[in-house]
Protein backbone atom coordinates (compact mmCIF):
# COMPACT_ATOMS: atom_id res chain seq x y z
CA UNK A 1 0.00 0.00 0.00
CA UNK A 2 2.91 2.29 0.79
CA UNK A 3 6.41 1.96 -0.55
CA UNK A 4 9.34 4.25 0.14
CA UNK A 5 12.40 3.97 -2.08
CA UNK A 6 15.75 5.56 -1.19
CA UNK A 7 14.17 8.53 0.59
CA UNK A 8 16.51 11.34 1.60
CA UNK A 9 15.47 14.46 3.51
CA UNK A 10 17.60 17.37 4.71
CA UNK A 11 16.94 20.39 6.95
CA UNK A 12 19.40 22.87 5.48
CA UNK A 13 22.87 21.36 5.87
CA UNK A 14 21.64 18.64 8.24
CA UNK A 15 20.73 15.36 6.60
CA UNK A 16 17.81 13.76 8.47
CA UNK A 17 17.24 10.69 6.26
CA UNK A 18 19.91 8.88 4.26
CA UNK A 19 18.16 6.96 1.48
CA UNK A 20 15.74 4.82 3.52
CA UNK A 21 13.42 2.22 1.96
CA UNK A 22 10.42 0.56 3.58
CA UNK A 23 7.02 -0.86 2.67
CA UNK A 24 3.64 -1.28 4.36
CA UNK A 25 1.20 -3.97 3.26
CA UNK A 26 -2.56 -3.27 3.16
CA UNK A 27 -4.31 -4.08 6.45
CA UNK A 28 -1.12 -4.31 8.51
CA UNK A 29 0.33 -2.34 11.42
CA UNK A 30 3.97 -1.44 10.78
CA UNK A 31 6.08 0.33 13.38
CA UNK A 32 9.17 2.54 13.16
CA UNK A 33 11.24 2.49 16.33
CA UNK A 34 14.40 4.36 17.20
CA UNK A 35 15.78 6.93 19.62
CA UNK A 36 15.11 10.69 19.54
CA UNK A 37 16.48 12.32 16.40
CA UNK A 38 16.64 9.05 14.46
CA UNK A 39 14.40 10.45 11.68
CA UNK A 40 11.09 8.78 12.56
CA UNK A 41 8.94 11.95 12.56
CA UNK A 42 10.73 13.22 9.45
CA UNK A 43 9.73 10.03 7.63
CA UNK A 44 6.05 10.62 8.45
CA UNK A 45 6.27 14.32 7.59
CA UNK A 46 7.79 13.48 4.19
CA UNK A 47 5.00 10.96 3.44
CA UNK A 48 2.40 13.59 4.46
CA UNK A 49 3.88 16.24 2.20
CA UNK A 50 4.92 18.46 5.12
CA UNK A 51 8.62 18.29 4.20
CA UNK A 52 9.99 17.94 0.70
CA UNK A 53 12.16 14.91 -0.09
CA UNK A 54 15.60 15.64 -1.47
CA UNK A 55 15.71 12.33 -3.31
CA UNK A 56 13.79 9.08 -3.59
CA UNK A 57 10.17 8.11 -4.17
CA UNK A 58 7.08 7.70 -2.02
CA UNK A 59 4.52 5.40 -3.65
CA UNK A 60 1.01 5.17 -2.24
CA UNK A 61 -1.42 2.75 -3.90
CA UNK A 62 1.12 2.43 -6.70
CA UNK A 63 1.23 6.17 -7.46
CA UNK A 64 4.14 8.50 -6.74
CA UNK A 65 2.99 11.09 -4.16
CA UNK A 66 6.45 12.64 -3.52
CA UNK A 67 6.19 16.41 -3.55
CA UNK A 68 2.37 16.55 -3.59
CA UNK A 69 0.84 19.18 -1.30
CA UNK A 70 -0.43 17.83 2.04
CA UNK A 71 -4.16 18.41 1.38
CA UNK A 72 -3.99 16.35 -1.83
CA UNK A 73 -2.34 13.49 0.08
CA UNK A 74 -5.13 13.57 2.72
CA UNK A 75 -7.70 13.54 -0.11
CA UNK A 76 -6.17 10.24 -1.32
CA UNK A 77 -6.98 8.60 2.02
CA UNK A 78 -3.75 9.08 3.95
CA UNK A 79 -4.05 10.81 7.36
CA UNK A 80 -1.43 11.84 9.92
CA UNK A 81 -1.83 12.08 13.71
CA UNK A 82 1.06 14.43 14.59
CA UNK A 83 3.45 14.21 17.52
CA UNK A 84 2.24 16.31 20.44
CA UNK A 85 -1.41 15.89 19.32
CA UNK A 86 -1.72 19.45 17.92
CA UNK A 87 -5.39 19.82 18.79
CA UNK A 88 -6.97 23.26 18.32
CA UNK A 89 -6.99 24.18 22.01
CA UNK A 90 -9.57 27.00 21.80
CA UNK A 91 -12.08 24.96 19.76
CA UNK A 92 -14.53 22.40 21.16
CA UNK A 93 -14.16 18.65 20.66
CA UNK A 94 -16.91 18.79 18.02
CA UNK A 95 -15.23 21.69 16.17
CA UNK A 96 -11.87 19.86 16.22
CA UNK A 97 -13.48 16.78 14.69
CA UNK A 98 -15.16 18.90 12.01
CA UNK A 99 -11.71 20.31 11.11
CA UNK A 100 -10.72 16.75 10.24
CA UNK A 101 -13.64 16.53 7.81
CA UNK A 102 -12.83 19.76 5.92
CA UNK A 103 -12.38 17.94 2.58
CA UNK A 104 -15.62 15.97 2.98
CA UNK A 105 -18.63 17.63 1.34
CA UNK A 106 -21.26 14.93 2.00
CA UNK A 107 -23.06 15.68 5.29
CA UNK A 108 -24.24 12.09 5.58
CA UNK A 109 -20.66 10.77 5.38
CA UNK A 110 -19.53 13.36 7.96
CA UNK A 111 -22.28 12.17 10.32
CA UNK A 112 -21.30 8.51 9.79
CA UNK A 113 -17.65 9.28 10.52
CA UNK A 114 -18.61 11.27 13.62
CA UNK A 115 -20.63 8.30 14.91
CA UNK A 116 -17.69 5.98 14.18
CA UNK A 117 -15.34 8.25 16.17
CA UNK A 118 -17.77 8.39 19.12
CA UNK A 119 -18.24 4.61 19.02
CA UNK A 120 -14.44 4.17 19.14
CA UNK A 121 -13.89 6.87 21.78
CA UNK A 122 -17.07 7.21 23.92
CA UNK A 123 -15.26 9.72 26.12
CA UNK A 124 -15.17 12.20 23.22
CA UNK A 125 -18.95 11.99 22.97
CA UNK A 126 -19.18 12.88 26.68
CA UNK A 127 -16.84 15.84 26.08
CA UNK A 128 -18.29 16.93 22.71
CA UNK A 129 -18.99 20.53 23.77
CA UNK A 130 -15.87 20.88 25.92
CA UNK A 131 -12.97 23.09 24.79
CA UNK A 132 -10.10 20.83 23.66
CA UNK A 133 -7.47 22.72 25.68
CA UNK A 134 -9.17 21.60 28.91
CA UNK A 135 -8.96 17.86 28.09
CA UNK A 136 -6.35 15.56 29.67
CA UNK A 137 -3.37 14.43 27.58
CA UNK A 138 -4.98 11.05 26.90
CA UNK A 139 -8.27 12.64 25.86
CA UNK A 140 -6.44 15.02 23.54
CA UNK A 141 -4.70 12.02 21.97
CA UNK A 142 -8.10 10.38 21.42
CA UNK A 143 -9.27 13.62 19.83
CA UNK A 144 -6.23 13.83 17.54
CA UNK A 145 -6.86 10.26 16.35
CA UNK A 146 -10.60 10.97 16.01
CA UNK A 147 -9.90 14.10 13.96
CA UNK A 148 -7.70 12.06 11.59
CA UNK A 149 -10.47 9.42 11.27
CA UNK A 150 -12.93 12.13 10.19
CA UNK A 151 -11.17 12.34 6.81
CA UNK A 152 -12.21 8.69 6.17
CA UNK A 153 -8.63 7.44 5.76
CA UNK A 154 -7.50 4.10 4.35
CA UNK A 155 -4.02 4.64 5.77
CA UNK A 156 -3.27 6.22 9.15
CA UNK A 157 0.10 7.43 10.40
CA UNK A 158 0.55 8.00 14.13
CA UNK A 159 3.50 9.84 15.65
CA UNK A 160 4.24 9.00 19.32
CA UNK A 161 0.66 8.34 20.51
CA UNK A 162 1.87 7.41 24.03
CA UNK A 163 3.85 10.63 24.58
CA UNK A 164 2.96 12.47 27.79
CA UNK A 165 0.00 10.24 28.65
CA UNK A 166 -0.81 8.50 31.95
CA UNK A 167 0.22 4.79 31.80
CA UNK A 168 -3.37 3.59 32.26
CA UNK A 169 -4.57 5.59 29.25
CA UNK A 170 -1.62 4.46 27.11
CA UNK A 171 -2.99 0.91 27.27
CA UNK A 172 -6.43 2.16 26.20
CA UNK A 173 -4.99 4.15 23.29
CA UNK A 174 -3.05 1.12 22.03
CA UNK A 175 -6.13 -1.11 22.31
CA UNK A 176 -7.99 1.47 20.19
CA UNK A 177 -5.20 1.49 17.58
CA UNK A 178 -5.62 -2.29 17.20
CA UNK A 179 -9.41 -1.86 17.03
CA UNK A 180 -9.13 0.81 14.30
CA UNK A 181 -6.89 -1.54 12.32
CA UNK A 182 -8.92 -4.74 12.77
CA UNK A 183 -12.50 -3.47 12.89
CA UNK A 184 -12.25 -0.72 10.29
CA UNK A 185 -9.53 -2.23 8.10
CA UNK A 186 -7.32 0.86 8.27
CA UNK A 187 -3.63 0.27 7.56
CA UNK A 188 -1.37 1.87 10.19
CA UNK A 189 2.20 3.16 10.22
CA UNK A 190 3.16 3.79 13.84
CA UNK A 191 6.10 5.80 15.18
CA UNK A 192 6.57 5.09 18.87
CA UNK A 193 9.29 5.42 21.50
CA UNK A 194 7.65 2.75 23.63
CA UNK A 195 9.21 -0.01 21.52
CA UNK A 196 7.77 -2.79 23.68
CA UNK A 197 4.18 -1.71 23.10
CA UNK A 198 4.75 -0.86 19.43
CA UNK A 199 6.25 -4.29 18.66
CA UNK A 200 3.49 -5.97 20.66
CA UNK A 201 0.68 -4.65 18.43
CA UNK A 202 2.45 -4.44 15.06
CA UNK A 203 3.08 -7.08 12.40
CA UNK A 204 6.39 -5.75 11.13
CA UNK A 205 9.00 -3.29 12.38
CA UNK A 206 11.86 -1.13 11.19
CA UNK A 207 14.62 0.22 13.43
CA UNK A 208 15.89 3.67 12.50
CA UNK A 209 19.24 5.02 13.70
CA UNK A 210 20.58 8.44 12.66
CA UNK A 211 18.50 8.52 9.48
CA UNK A 212 19.25 4.95 8.36
CA UNK A 213 17.30 1.71 8.71
CA UNK A 214 19.63 -0.66 10.54
CA UNK A 215 17.20 -3.54 11.13
CA UNK A 216 13.86 -4.80 9.83
CA UNK A 217 11.89 -7.95 10.60
CA UNK A 218 8.61 -9.39 11.84
CA UNK A 219 7.76 -7.66 15.12
CA UNK A 220 7.91 -10.92 17.09
CA UNK A 221 11.45 -11.53 15.82
CA UNK A 222 12.55 -7.97 16.60
CA UNK A 223 11.33 -8.37 20.19
CA UNK A 224 13.69 -11.34 20.56
CA UNK A 225 16.61 -9.62 18.80
CA UNK A 226 19.47 -9.03 21.34
CA UNK A 227 20.41 -5.71 19.69
CA UNK A 228 16.83 -4.40 19.92
CA UNK A 229 16.41 -5.78 23.46
CA UNK A 230 19.48 -4.00 24.83
CA UNK A 231 18.89 -0.69 23.00
CA UNK A 232 15.11 -0.29 23.15
CA UNK A 233 13.45 -2.87 25.38
CA UNK A 234 15.38 -2.31 28.57
CA UNK A 235 16.99 -5.74 28.48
Amino acid sequence: MLEIRNLSVSYGAIKALHGISLSVRPGSIVTLIGSNGAGKSTTLRAISGLVKPQAGEILYDGKNISGLPAHQIVARGLSHVPEGRMVFANLTVHENLMMGAYLQKDRKVIQQEMELVFATFPRLKEREKQVAGTLSGGEQQMLAIGRALMSKPKFLMMDEPSLGIAPLLVKTIFEKIVEINRTHGITILLVEQNANLALEISNYGYVLETGRIILQDQSTALRQNPQVKSAYLGG
